[in-house]
């Protein structure tokens, strides 16, 4: 069984922990509308890579 020679300082764990935190989602802004959306996903107004893929409710 592994057992540490030395303890680890709270100013070492947390430097080993510098990577586990959390980023933001990726945005994206529509070329076209300029509103944001996840990256990959359909903008609200239906367009996807400045061309209209989903048609509202209006049309």
């Amino acid at each position: 069984m592994a057992v540490q020679q030395n303890k680890k300082s709270p100013s070492r764990r947390g430097m080993h922990r510098s990577h586990d935190h959390l980023s933001g989602p990726a945005i994206a802004v529509e070329p076209t509308s300029g509103e944001t959306h996840l990256r990959h996903h359909v903008s609200p107004t239906g367009f996807y890579r400045g061309k209209k893929v989903v048609k509202s409710k209006e049309e």
